[in-house]
């Protein structure tokens, strides 16, 4: 085959792949979508390369993303190199006063600014901040947590390890309606004025339920809720979700991540996904095509996503 018969038929490819994206890029045109980043795609260069692309790509379309980040490895991975111990309590790291000054550091020095430069050599223009900056994320100690043996809540001291209780996003909207891409790590501040550790989909939910996002979605290692037979469940009402942690099917590490899906759905955002962040250009994938990348919780007349409206 000749290379201008090659060339035009990967022109009509690109075309025909345009084409069909289009109502979607309409669907989101000015609208606000936060995307937790984290879990293997952070360590993998490349998924890290196509992620940074995908957030260019929807600034440059006119939608406006918000990136907030997570960094467990790469903190675990600090904490030994300076000898230091670190212990986890139902999933939560216990956190003391020298560990959350290695966390801060960590999370929004280190990895923070290498997401905003991996997205800067893309094209794209990021500003890191944290949820310290501007009072973005109030936040009060983690004191109690629910004893899995039981369903009870248990007293417990995790240290410097906190819940989101105020949300104040100026700070993200005067970034994000600009031509400016916010990316944000999850270090909060106490009213007392405590530096805090929160977890990255809690900080994420907190802000996508303040801001009344139109989409938030939630990079992990797993392909999303899976059936009994372990096939993705591409679409869950909240009512089926329920129903699939009452039965065990969701189990374990998910049932906390479903439940905070769940409650940002009812805060009035329209929708939740849970995506496998290990598939290359998930993002786009997930916004701008039929099927999407993973599992999208949301309201049972807000499910179908091929309803381009």
């Amino acid at each position: 085959m000749s290379s201008n018969r090659t060339a035009t038929i990967t022109a009509h490819i690109q075309a025909r792949i345009l084409a069909e994206a289009l109502p979607y890029l309409i669907r989101y045109d000015g609208r606000t979508v936060i995307v937790k980043f984290g879990g293997h795609a952070m360590g993998d260069e490349a998924l890290s390369d196509a992620f940074a692309q995908d957030i260019v790509y929807l600034k440059q379309s006119g939608v406006n993303p918000i990136v907030v980040h997570g960094g467990g490895p790469q903190i675990a991975a600090m904490l030994k190199k300076l000898q230091m111990n670190s212990e986890f309590v139902n999933g939560l790291r216990v956190t003391d006063k020298p560990t959350v000054e290695v966390v801060e550091m960590v999370l929004a020095g280190a990895i923070n600014k290498q997401i905003v430069r991996a997205i800067n050599r893309q094209g794209g223009k990021a500003v890191g901040i944290c949820g310290k900056d501007a009072n973005l994320m109030i936040a009060e100690k983690i004191t109690q947590i629910v004893d899995p043996s039981s369903n009870l809540m248990k007293a417990v001291d995790i240290g410097y390890v906190g819940d989101p209780i105020e949300v104040n996003p100026h700070i993200v909207d005067v970034i994000s309606n600009s031509d400016l891409i916010p990316v944000i790590a999850p270090v909060g501040i106490s009213k007392s004025g405590e530096t805090l550790n929160i977890n990255a989909d809690s900080f994420a939910s907190a802000l996508a339920k303040e801001m009344g996002v139109k989409r938030l979605l939630l990079l992990t290692d797993v392909a999303g809720v899976l059936d009994k037979s372990g096939k993705l469940v591409e679409v869950l009402s909240i009512e089926a979700a329920r129903e699939l942690m009452k039965d065990g099917t969701i189990s374990g590490g998910m049932i906390p991540k479903v439940e905070g899906c769940i409650n940002v759905v009812e805060s009035g955002v329209e929708a939740v996904v849970i995506i496998d962040g290990r598939v290359p250009h998930c993002v786009l994938l997930e916004l701008f095509t039929e099927h999407g990348v993973g599992t999208l919780i949301g309201q049972e007349n807000q499910l179908n996503r091929s309803d381009k409206s």
